[in-house]
Formats: structure tokens, C-alpha cells, sequence
């Protein structure tokens, strides 16, 4: 697992040193430092941002509570309170703390603490990538609402739809952009910068200021030369990329497994 940064605030020394030597022996702990009040304990959690904080409660200046006040609420360390008046439980508590260590408290008591803590950091962290994940899928899932779908076409007086992922590639010709599909030529009357903004990224690529690609058809990729490429696409159809879109295929290439690449 990754290191909890660690912070330990005691106005007592001895009481730092203890926890502080305990700590020692877990390789997943980094200590950041000591406060020995707290006001300085309020400086070094904004400075460091550490995931753990041992807490004393009654010290000089202003107290625990009164230093968890200070701190801007989304940015919390977890907090193991470590006090010798067992009145302010009940307090720790409602302020969210992981744990209570009433002093004098022996090694097994703060094994089971820090353990307690170490569990609800690696949730609250899975908690983050989950919701990370979902970000990602819902981007995607909106990407995937928002593109198009079908071209609705009239061809001699004709309602034709062409689905989008029949599509092998896009060009222009002259004042159109041509559908190239397995079923022939459909001449569309829009502009490349519009059909592309149509069309889902995961899907379609645009290598060249005339051609837009359908990742999925593509069978092969050769490198050209001078940020180059060509891509064999079906019906023996070749499309050389532009150097202007090169970080567009670079991406595509680094990033998005296609197919086998030739020198």
C-alpha cells in the first residue's frame, strides 16, 4: 500500500516521542514532523496535507477542536485524538475522529487504532478512484448520447440512413463530403469541421484536412516518413495522413492499441 503521511501533535514531549516511536515500526508510515501546540499544528497541516494526524486535545494557545476549526472542512486529515480526559469521547467523536487514545494506553490499544485508521484511509481512497471511474464512463456514456448516430440522407428524391459505424471514411469533394461505405458513395452536404464534431472520438479519427477514418476499419498503419503515415483502409483504399494532424495520430497510435504498424 502507499505510505499515510503522518503528523503528531502533542504539547507534551514525551508524549510525541511515544507515538512517534511506535510509529516507527510500520514501513507504510511517513512521519512529516511534530507540533507541540496549535497554532503550529494548524500551519503544518495546511503546509503538508497529511493523511493521519495524532491529536492531543487540551494544549496551549487554542485545543485540538479548536485547531480542526481552523482547517478548511474538505480538507480533513483522519484524526486519532490522544488525550488524558476521557470527557471529550464523546466530543471526538461528533468532530468525526477515527479513533480516541485515552493515555495511558499500551501498544495493542494503538496498534488497533492506527489499524482503524489505515482501513478508512484506503476506503476513502477507493471511495476517490471509484468515483473517478465513474466520471470516465459517464464522459463517455455522454459522448456516446451526443454523437450521431445515423446520416439521414435524401438521394433522388429518396429518404436513405446510413448508419455512422458503417462508415469506412470520410472525404470531401468539392462542395460535399462523400461517405465511403460497403455499399457505395453517399454524397453528404456538410462541412468536414461539422461532421466531425458529430462523431464520437472513440470511433472516428481525423488524419488529413480532406479525410476523416473509421478506426475500426482500419487494417494496417505504415509509417511514411517525416510525421507521415499511411492507413490501408477496405477496397484497397490508401489515406496518407497530414502532418498537421500528426499529435492527432501520435495520440491514436501511442494510445488506443491499432492495428499492426509497418516500417
Amino acid at each position: 500500500m502507499r505510505k499515510i503521511r503522518t503528523l503528531v501533535i502533542d504539547d507534551e514531549p514525551f508524549a510525541r516521542a511515544r507515538v512517534i516511536k511506535l510509529l516507527e515500526r510500520y514501513d507504510y508510515i511517513v512521519i512529516l514532523g511534530e507540533c507541540k501546540n496549535g497554532s503550529e499544528a494548524r500551519d503544518k497541516i495546511n503546509q503538508y496535507k497529511p493523511d493521519l494526524i495524532f491529536l492531543d486535545i487540551q494544549m496551549p494557545d487554542f485545543n485540538g477542536f479548536e485547531v480542526l476549526n481552523e482547517l478548511p472542512k474538505d480538507h480533513w486529515p483522519f484524526v486519532i485524538f490522544v488525550t488524558a480526559y476521557d470527557q471529550f469521547a464523546l466530543k471526538a467523536f461528533d468532530v468525526h475522529a477515527v479513533d480516541y487514545l485515552l493515555k495511558p494506553y499500551d501498544d495493542d490499544r494503538f496498534e488497533k487504532a492506527l489499524n482503524h485508521a489505515k482501513e478508512q484511509i484506503l476506503w476513502k481512497e477507493g471511495r476517490r478512484l471509484n468515483q473517478k471511474m465513474f466520471e470516465v464512463l459517464e464522459e463517455y456514456h455522454k459522448e456516446q448520447r451526443d454523437s450521431l448516430e445515423v446520416f439521414h440522407l435524401k438521394e433522388r428524391g429518396r429518404n436513405v440512413n446510413i448508419k455512422v459505424y458503417d462508415v469506412f471514411w470520410i472525404e470531401v469533394k468539392s462542395n460535399y463530403v462523400q461517405l465511403n461505405t460497403a455499399n457505395g458513395k453517399h454524397m453528404v452536404r456538410q462541412t468536414m469541421q461539422s461532421i466531425e464534431a458529430s462523431l464520437s472520438s472513440a470511433d472516428f479519427i481525423r488524419i488529413h484536412r480532406s479525410y476523416i477514418i473509421n478506426k475500426h476499419f482500419v487494417s494496417n498503419i505504415k509509417y511514411m516518413g517525416n510525421n507521415e503515415y499511411t492507413f490501408f483502409m477496405p477496397d484497397n483504399k490508401k489515406i496518407i495522413s497530414s502532418r498537421s494532424y500528426k499529435q492527432t495520430v501520435k495520440k491514436f497510435l501511442e494510445n488506443e492499441d491499432p492495428p499492426n504498424q509497418s516500417k
